[in-house]
């Protein structure tokens, strides 16, 4: 019996603070991939892009079930060292990272690799289940049976993740070999999708779609009810039997980053003539439109940025003007009190500290006061990690802010025990004149996303 994939690609900026869609996502008649990429001002939008122009050409290859997990792994391997020469050639691009989705199939056959939190579903049968397994602090958590699942759901570090593609050799991701069965629905999801929309709610959406197209826009669509603060982007593809109906499309649809060009027309600065830049033209030709699926960019992306997000960032905007107005208007005692309950990290004489009081200062009225500093100087830390605690981490009671501590504290710990065996510490060292390295950047970090070194003598975070 011969088979095909019908798939779907869609992507949107979603409603968080993000002026750009740092996902991208590739679906064609071989090859699925999904890359959510990490590092904010460090190019995430770079790093998810170049991993799906290394693999777009994965989808032209006739390659045989035998060797098609081999060559995925090698392409995964490839992709991930081109991150580490576009860093060294770049330093506006230190930093960058991306989880990682990939599936190629071949027959009936579907090799897959993954790396990250980004998830894969399968729904067959009508059983719907989750394939890959998290790349996460908080899914060490769960495995060491030291929260629950539904802990995990709520869980304030359950944006920290332990494994992605950095660029780094130790970057290693899960390899898998499955077999299709007709009927089967796969979806491959950011956690823009997976951290706002439960996961019972995502398997009737799978259930009730009738096409991988429906499927896709009912996705994103939930996931932008339920103020998704990330972006958003998914792949589905139903899995069909050649002998009965009409044949799939086989135009590759890719979105998100790898698709994005500015107004001139010009490709993104991570696909300098890429196949997946090819197969974005492709899509574009087809469909008539900029890029395929829901994707934002230019006016609408400001649009959305300025106008974006609910939640806790938002409401403690608003408390901080509450304290000003109250401040200025005489009744500053009730702003006071409540300012002084509110707990946030930051940095004091090079050392992470915790404050207590609220992150901006009234003129020459400081409105925090330290309460303890730690002993982690800012030095130990991953580059991106110093970044946050320079630029303030706003915490929730005392219970986060010794949580959050330790993740620092083990942090800094592995970067220590990688930096005395000479080995930088997840990024690029940096080099004196001489040549001799004196400290090193590390990868991936975002508001939403932060990856955290794993010490290497027990392959866990503590």
């Amino acid at each position: 019996m011969a088979i095909a994939l019908r798939y779907a690609a869609r992507s949107d900026l979603g409603l968080g603070p993000k002026s750009r869609n740092e996902d991208s996502g590739y679906a064609g008649p071989h090859l699925l991939v999904l890359a959510d990429g990490m590092g904010g001002h460090a190019a995430g939008d770079v790093a998810s892009s170049m991993i799906v122009g290394h693999l777009a050409p994965l989808d032209d290859e006739g390659i045989g079930a035998e060797a098609a997990l081999s060559r995925l792994e090698r392409s995964i391997r490839e992709a991930n060292a081109r991150l580490l020469r576009a860093m060294r050639a770049d330093p506006d691009l230190a930093g960058m990272g991306s989880t990682t989705i990939a599936m190629l199939r071949s027959g009936n056959k579907l090799a897959m690799a993954h790396i990250g939190d980004s998830r894969a579903f399968l729904l067959r049968d009508g059983v719907f289940s989750q394939i890959t397994k998290d790349h996460s602090f908080v899914q060490q958590l769960v495995d060491d049976e030291r929260i629950t699942p539904d802990e995990a759901l709520e869980h304030p570090q359950r944006s920290l993740v332990t494994r992605v593609m950095t660029g780094q050799p130790e970057d290693e991701p899960d390899l898998s070999v499955r077999e299709l069965k007709v009927g089967d629905r796969y979806l491959l999801c950011s956690d823009g999708l997976s951290d706002f929309v439960r996961g019972d709610i995502i398997a009737e959406i799978l259930t009730e779609a009738v096409s991988a197209d429906a499927a896709a826009d009912r996705c994103i669509e939930v996931a932008l009810k339920a103020s998704a603060r990330d972006n958003v982007t998914v792949v589905v593809a139903d899995v069909v039997d050649l002998d009965r109906g009409t044949a799939p499309p086989t135009v590759p649809q890719v979105v998100g980053a790898a698709a994005r060009r500015d107004r001139e027309g010009r490709r993104t600065r991570a696909l300098p003539v890429s196949p997946a830049e090819k197969a974005a033209a492709l899509t574009r030709d087809a469909t008539g439109s900029g890029t395929s699926g829901s994707d934002y960019d230019g006016d609408d992306a400001v649009e959305l940025a300025e106008s974006g997000g609910t939640g806790a960032a938002r409401w403690r905007a608003a408390a901080v003007i509450a304290v000003i107005a109250l401040v200025l208007a005489g009744a500053g005692w009730a702003g006071w009190t409540w300012s002084q309950q509110q707990l946030f990290l930051g940095s004091s004489d090079g050392r992470v500290a915790v404050f207590r009081g609220v992150t901006q200062d009234l003129g020459p009225v400081h409105l925090s006061h330290v309460v303890q500093v730690s002993d982690i100087p800012l030095t130990d830390l991953p580059v991106h990690y110093r970044d946050l605690v320079v630029g303030q981490i706003v915490l929730t009671d005392e219970t986060q802010v010794s949580e959050r501590m330790a993740v620092l504290e083990s942090a800094a710990s592995g970067c220590r025990l990688q930096a005395a065996t000479g080995t930088p510490c997840g990024g690029l060292p940096v080099t004196t004149p001489t040549g001799t390295p004196t400290g090193t950047t590390t990868a991936t970090a975002s508001p939403s996303k932060t990856a955290v070194p794993v010490t290497p003598t027990t392959g866990r975070t503590p």
